[in-house]
């Protein structure tokens, strides 16, 4: 196996340093590359006084599916991984991916993360959506077979947000296979969650139906899962204004913004339907532009 790992790093300088440490312990013979786009912390010259990284790509944009896709450019080996800045692998990682990407097309493992009170896991995640089972995988923790990220042309760059699920829908329409890989573990230590901000909340909904339309198109599976989701997060919310955590302003407003997320990313979802009607679904991918990458160093 040819292992290529790319890492999108945005204001992480320390932890990226934490990654690739590990990355060169327990995987010394990777292809690394480091997407940075762009960091105000000295992310470039820590990364450019290491010897462990083969190539560091600068980029002006700030999308992690830019990054993606902008690292996967310039990967050379016949298996691509994908990890988060803020994650370490574990001893067991290459042994894990080894012995299982020689029967998948896509290998994806669990994120360990420390807590105050002890350390969770995650499991596999899988769905039924029109007819069609979709495995989920870790964006921060994936490893694809050269021709299976090819097929997909990358991430949508669209998306600010939900791009490993978008990719993990059209993965299913082209019948490639997820493994999980129990033993492919990365760590992360405990970091206080800030909540989502209202202009989450509207690029979540926008993202959600944006990838549930462009792939499956208006169909009642589409409005169901949307309207689920909304009802749900809803009904929390409104839990939230009975125990004084959430003021009723700030409902009122996050509700106005999941609308307007839900009518744009409808709206855009078709529009990217009828732009891309090959099996891939990927109006915006790797083959659409030229331009990501403001500067590269390559050291290889």
């Amino acid at each position: 196996m040819d292992l290529s790992v790319v890492l999108p790093t945005l204001n992480g300088r320390d932890r990226l340093a934490t990654s690739l440490d590990a990355l060169a312990e327990y995987a010394p013979d990777a292809e690394v590359i480091v997407v940075n786009g762009p960091s105000a912390d000295g992310t470039t010259g820590m990364v450019r006084e290491r010897e462990d990284v083969d190539v560091l790509v600068e980029l002006s944009d700030r999308n992690l599916n830019v990054a993606r896709n902008a690292g996967i450019e310039v990967a050379t080996g016949d298996v691509i991984a994908l990890l988060r800045y803020d994650l370490s692998v574990e001893p067991s990682w290459l042994s894990a991916l080894e012995g299982a990407i020689d029967d998948a097309d896509v290998v994806t493992g669990p994120l360990h993360q420390t807590l105050r009170n002890g350390m969770t896991t995650e499991s596999l995640e899988e769905n039924t959506i029109a007819g069609r089972k979709v495995t989920y995988f870790n964006g921060g923790n994936v490893a694809f077979r050269r021709r299976v990220i090819d097929s997909l042309d990358g991430f949508d760059e669209y998306l600010q947000t939900g791009g490993a699920r978008d990719a993990a829908h059209r993965l299913a329409h082209l019948d490639r296979t997820v493994t999980w890989e129990p033993e492919m573990c990365v760590r992360r230590e405990f970091e206080a969650d800030g909540g989502i901000s209202e202009r989450e909340w509207g690029w979540k909904y926008r993202s959600l139906t944006y990838r549930l339309v462009k792939n499956y198109g208006l169909r009642p599976a589409t409005i169901e899962r949307t309207a689920k989701h909304a009802i749900s997060d809803g009904f929390e919310a409104a839990v939230g204004v009975l125990k004084g955590d959430v003021t009723p302003s700030g409902w009122v407003g996050t509700g106005r913004d999941v609308a307007a997320g839900i009518a744009t990313g409808a709206s855009d979802g078709m529009v990217a339907r009828a732009r891309d009607r090959s099996r891939a679904r990927n109006p915006h991918g790797c083959s659409t532009r030229a331009d990501r990458a403001v500067a590269r160093y390559d050291w290889r």
